[in-house]
Order: C-alpha cells, then sequence, then structure tokens
C-alpha cells in the first residue's frame, strides 16, 4: 500500500494518476461504488473510512484492503473535517498493522500550494478558515501568510515523524526528475507524469 500524506492542491491528483498508470489500483477523496464491499460503504470518505477501521479494529485499512494506494485522504465539509495525514496515532496504527505500507508526502511550495487552495472553488476562501483543522483552528487560515504557515507545519511535522525512514518519500511534483524519485521509491514504472487537477486560471 502507498498512501499520501500531502494537502490538497500539493499534486495529489498527479500523484493519483501516476500511480494509476503503473496499474494500482488507487483510492481518491471516496470509496467508488463498484469498489465497495457493502452497501453502506460506497461513497464514503476515505478519511471516514480510516477512522472507521482505527477506532473500530485498531486497523485503520480495515476496510481499504482492496486498494493499491490512497491519494487524497483528508476531507473538509461544513460537516465534516478530518486529516488522517495530520494523526500520527492513526498513522502509527497504519505502520503496525502494516508494516511494509509506504508514505509518500506530495508538496509544492507552501506560497504555490495556497495560492491554489484560494483559487480552487471555496476550499481556501470559506472552507479552510471556517474549518476546524489541525493546526489551524476556526477563524484562522483566511490569509495566504497564514495558510502558508500552517502548511509549512504539516511538512515539517512529516519531516520530524518521518525522519531517516527509507518508506517515506516527501515528494516535491514540480522538480525535474520526480518521477524518477517516485519510481525509485515505490520500484514501479510510471509511465505517466504531469500535471493534474490544474486550476482553471493557472
Amino acid at each position: 500500500m502507498i498512501i499520501n500524506l500531502g494537502l490538497p492542491k500539493s499534486g495529489t491528483t498527479t500523484l493519483d494518476q501516476a500511480l494509476q498508470s503503473a496499474g494500482l489500483k488507487v483510492a481518491d477523496h471516496k470509496m467508488r461504488r463498484e469498489d465497495a464491499a457493502a452497501p453502506d460503504l460506497a461513497g464514503r470518505p476515505i478519511a471516514r473510512l480510516l477512522y472507521d477501521g482505527y477506532f473500530q479494529t485498531g486497523d485503520p485499512l480495515t476496510h481499504l484492503g482492496q486498494y493499491d494506494a490512497l491519494g487524497e485522504i483528508s476531507i473538509l465539509r461544513p460537516n465534516l473535517s478530518l486529516w488522517p495525514q495530520m494523526d500520527w496515532g492513526l498513522l502509527s496504527a497504519i505502520r503496525a498493522h502494516h508494516p511494509d505500507t509506504l508514505f509518500v508526502a506530495t508538496r509544492r511550495p507552501a506560497a504555490a500550494i495556497s495560492d491554489s487552495m484560494m483559487r480552487w472553488r471555496n476550499l481556501g476562501t470559506q472552507r479552510i478558515p471556517n474549518g476546524v483543522i489541525p493546526g489551524l483552528p476556526a477563524s484562522y487560515g483566511a490569509t495566504p501568510d497564514e495558510q502558508m504557515r500552517w502548511i509549512e507545519g504539516h511538512y515539517a511535522f512529516l519531516s520530524r515523524v518521518f525522519e531517516r525512514d527509507p518508506q517515506f518519500l516527501m515528494l516535491d511534483v514540480g522538480v525535474e526528475d520526480a518521477r524518477d524519485r517516485l519510481a525509485a521509491f515505490s520500484g514501479l514504472t510510471i509511465p505517466w507524469w504531469g500535471r493534474a487537477n490544474v486550476n482553471p486560471t493557472s
């Protein structure tokens, strides 16, 4: 299993498509109806399924074993804010139950991520400042400066908890050899690499 711990607009969809091009079955945001083992799982956010597995059995991947990789795993709605990539208890439980799991964190410069968030529908202008997010309490995150501080904090957290971990890759999707780095890390041949889910005005 390969799990992306990157933030929204950090290149998550690019990684998703790259892994699919390598033949992996990837879940992104929610469970597709055709993948659901039970009707009540269809359409459920990946974040919710990770937490269901974690609190019901101790294994966050209980409901997600049919996938080879997980793309964007957070969810931010008016009534639901879940950020598994920021939860060390959940991440360490994945490692304990599935020691071969590979973790990737897609990233771009914090200013670029914030700029994309501010221009992506109402993500940066409404949902982030109105949400309750680890490291970004309600009423914070309305400005690019606040968002960038939060973004940089998340990647600093990952760098610290996965320090010198050979099963973790911080992947800057904008560098020229990003595909080669992903291929070397995962052991996969990556036929496609590019930009996906780009803002219409970028």
